[in-house]
């Protein structure tokens, strides 16, 4: 085993490894291969390549701070993957290294040591942190050991259930169709990435193998944690921060960004299994217009289709399904349509996709060649063979025909993919599959290879699709199962939850740590699938999940109706205020949205994703890590950590001044104990924030904002292709760091790839008499649906106010709310650099 060594980054393999057998129970059927003394090596421009014994290893840079790691018990394996985007393959050159003791090279910002006897590679940090990793090997599957520091906290591996930290837990990694999700694993998504937090340090482990894998966070040995997998390359990436947002941008870099969405998939969606007959989902539409609910979207499930088949339509029960389309699209509606990847097996019975898929070979096979046929809802069934390129093609024509009727977006469900009567509710994992990619030696796999990648390269094929069918049109495509790399091809939600409060509880989990693991357009079904809610837990999940990036209402056949108006007018108007304030928000969305497509970060955040000082410091409350969340950097969304509870609770706030959104209050800092650490870096006259207890009522969801914010508003609208009645408004709260932004372009098309778009930052500085709001250079040059900009300044004490615009000597007209001790100031729209001073704070 390795020693801990003080202040590096350690990443060590070595024998004897303890592989546990309840965990590992095939892989240690097989004998362990030895990684003994390096008996050879060679320097690479990008790194080293290593021999101890019959092991090789590969340590290459991609970057200063990514280190990619390969081992192989003879031969390395083909350089390929599913998850890391081309672009980043590259690397950086190198510095080597050669002592006696070993041999290794240095970046910019690690030296990668591999020690000679034992064998054992050392990767440090020039800031510190400690990782150990001990590795053992064996026939068939390997498994990675590496001992845990103490006080180390472990987030990712997507849509996981049980607590939030995944310290003290193990999971597999096998996409599965599942009923309700609670202490259920493994789940739809197959996401081998975690992010590591240790003090003021980040680092993140990103297992690129797309066989079944699993992790274990110190439940089977409480001073390790191991990862590790049946079969397939040990190929994983070493991602430093330091900064846990670092470690999230820097594995978005790997495996890419996620487009930016069209601006309708960001407005409040309603479905339900099913909206039958076509006279329903009318009658739904109608009211969300007449009950001025705003909304975007409405969706279709399987029973639209003609006996459940993909690509069909029930003529008798959706008589006209073109001119539904266009009636919807009329009142401002798009549709969705859920279009399943099983392919019903009925030859010569007239149905297109599966004698066009069956003309062109483009189904998975039997070991016998045959066709793989499995039940799902059409009864038995075909799957497409989506690894290789020409079936993504012929799979991406299929939408031809909805697409030309105008159906705007398309939900990609089953794709685990589920089939009803296969071993494990899946394919037998002998099914076969063809592998031919660009970037890949052409093979057939097997199912036990392939199948954590079938969700991933449905919803790829779904959306390449589309982008040919409509090349000038932002493609919207729901997927339930992916792998990693999935936000390149859209949204996700967290599948089949249920009507309780718990699950509300667990969407807010596990929407987080999808964030966190690169997938930034994510939500819960709204209400719970499975059950019916009572109409309080409705009402508070609408309220939270207005605050969430995807806004879907759904829910499964034999439940209550789960819609807005339900439970009568008191509970509709609570709900209709959530929505309303979503689409207030829409503009701090939207930029949050053209964030996430160029860094990857995630919309709705984990507290810590901000403030990872919260686990180096004194931060009592913050046990309450797993409710409360950030949308964005700014909003802090602090909802009952349990949502029935009727007593007081106290709400953490990270360090600095909040806000109450709803009153513009400033909220008293709460002073803790703070560490030694706090005492020697804080500022002379430190505060730190804390808890509060609170009670609110059922029609208030706590929401803060953090000092030093800029968030952009609009007048509240009923669909998001209606132009605002009123002045864009900017809410400004003066404090550290003050800063926000603007982003603005039609909302549906690719021309801001081409300039058509508007984005601008903003920032603030203020004392005890002024405030000075500075608005920098636009960028790009789409014209914005506003022509006056109204500053609200928050924690101004009085009335009195002198406010003048960049060198004018003509003082502005202001207004003052004394409720919220805001002041108004309306500008004309500011198009390039140009400042608003406003003085009199201390002149009361």
């Amino acid at each position: 085993m390795c020693s801990l060594v003080s202040r590096l980054i350690v990443l060590c393999f070595a024998l004897p490894a303890v592989v546990a057998p309840s965990l590992h129970a095939q892989a240690a059927a097989s004998p362990a291969l030895i990684l003994d003394a390096v008996t050879n090596s060679k320097p690479l421009p990008d790194g080293i390549e290593v021999q101890a014994g019959p092991a090789i290893m590969r340590i290459t840079a991609l970057r200063d701070d990514i280190i990619r790691v390969r081992i192989a018990p003879d031969a390395l394996p083909e350089d390929a993957s599913w998850a890391v985007v081309p672009e980043a393959r590259k690397s950086t050159n190198v510095q080597p290294v050669d002592e006696s003791s070993f041999v290794g090279f240095r970046t910019a910002t690690l030296e990668v040591r591999i020690e000679k006897n034992p064998a054992r590679i050392v990767i440090q940090d020039l800031s510190g942190n400690v990782i150990l990793a001990p590795v053992t090997f064996r026939s068939g599957g390997f498994s990675v050991h590496k001992a845990m520091l103490g006080g180390e906290h472990f987030f990712g591996l997507g849509d996981k259930t049980g607590a939030f930290d995944r310290g003290g837990q193990a999971y597999t990694l096998w996409n599965t169709d599942v009923g309700p999700q609670e202490s259920v694993d493994p789940l739809y998504k197959s996401i081998p990435f975690f992010l590591a937090i240790h003090e003021t340090r980040s680092y993140g482990i990103f297992l690129d193998n797309t066989w079944r894998t699993w992790f274990d966070f110190g439940k089977s040995a409480r001073d390790a944690y191991a990862f590790g997998a049946e079969g397939g390359p040990l190929d994983y990436y070493f991602i430093y921060g330091p900064s846990p947002k670092q470690v999230v941008e820097k594995y978005a870099y790997l495996t890419g960004k996620p487009p930016l969405p069209p601006l309708w998939a960001l407005g409040f969606q309603q479905s339900r299994y099913s909206y039958f007959p076509e006279s329903q989902l009318r009658e739904i539409a109608t009211r969300l217009r007449n009950d001025r609910i705003p909304s975007d979207v409405v969706y279709l499930d399987i029973d639209y289709q003609d006996r459940n088949r993909p690509f069909t339509v029930n003529t008798k029960a959706f008589p006209d399904f073109p001119g539904l389309v266009s009636d919807l699209r009329k009142q401002h509606l798009h549709l969705v349509n859920i279009t399943d990847l099983h392919i019903a097996h009925a030859p010569n019975q007239g149905y297109s996709p599966y004698d066009s898929g069956h003309a062109g070979d483009h189904f998975v096979k039997t070991p016998d060649g045959s066709e793989f046929v499995g039940a799902v809802w059409p009864g038995p069934a075909v799957f497409p063979d989506f690894t290789r390129a020409q079936t993504r093609e012929w799979w991406g024509s299929l939408y031809k025909e909805f697409v030309n009727e105008g159906v705007s977006g398309f939900w990609n469900d089953m794709n685990e993919p589920a089939v009803f009567d296969g071993p494990g509710k899946t394919m037998p994992t002998n099914t076969l599959h063809r592998i031919e990619e660009p970037g890949f030696t052409t093979r057939t796999a097997t199912h036990a290879e392939i199948h954590n990648i079938v969700g991933l390269e449905n919803a790829r094929a779904t959306y390449e699709g589309l982008l040919k069918l409509r090349p000038n049109e932002r493609p919207f495509v729901l997927t339930r199962a992916t792998y990693a790399g999935g936000q390149r091809y859209g949204f996700t939600w967290t599948g089949d939850n249920a009507a309780t409060w718990n699950h509300l509880r667990l969407a807010t989990q596990m929407v987080l740590n999808l964030g966190v693991s690169g997938i930034p357009f994510v939500g819960a079904d709204v209400g719970g699938f499975n059950g019916s809610p009572p109409p309080a837990l409705l009402t508070r999940w609408i309220e939270q999940a207005a605050f969430s990036p995807f806004f879907r209402d759904h829910a499964t056949k034999g439940s209550l109706p789960h819609e807005v108006w339900n439970n009568g007018p008191e509970q509709e108007a609570i709900r209709r205020r959530y929505i309303e304030t979503r689409y207030r928000l829409l503009p701090y969305f939207y930029e949050l949205a053209d964030e996430a497509s160029r860094t990857g970060l995630p919309l709705m955040r984990p507290v810590f994703l901000e403030f990872p000082e919260i686990f180096e410091r004194t931060y009592p409350g913050f046990e309450n890590l797993d409710t409360e969340f950030l949308l964005g950097p700014s909003l802090l969304i602090a909802p009952p950590p349990f949502g029935e509870m009727v007593n007081d609770y106290a709400v953490a706030y990270p360090p600095g001044q909040w806000f109450d959104f709803w009153t513009g209050e400033k909220m008293p800092p709460q002073p803790h104990a703070p560490s030694i650490a706090d005492v020697v870096k804080a500022a002379p006259g430190s505060t730190f924030s804390g808890p509060r207890s609170i009670h609110p009522g059922l029609e208030t969801l706590p929401v803060y904002v953090r000092e030093g914010s800029i968030i952009p508003m609009q007048p509240v609208v009923q669909y998001t292709d209606e132009i605002p009645a009123g002045p864009l408004e900017l809410r400004v709260y003066p404090g550290t760091h003050c800063a926000g932004a603007i982003y603005l372009d039609d909302g549906h098309t690719f021309d801001y790839q081409q300039g058509k778009y508007l984005r601008q930052s903003l920032t603030c500085e203020s004392d005890a008499n002024a405030l000075h709001l500075k608005f920098h250079a636009r960028e790009g040059s789409y014209a914005p649906w506003w022509k006056l900009m109204e500053i609200v300044i928050y924690d101004w004490p009085a009335a009195h106010a002198q406010a003048k615009f960049s060198s004018s000597t003509y003082p502005l007209k202001t207004a003052y709310d004394e409720k919220q001790h805001a002041l108004h100031v309306m500008l004309s729209d500011v198009t390039g650099e140009a400042e608003l001073t406003v003085r009199g704070r201390s002149a009361h």
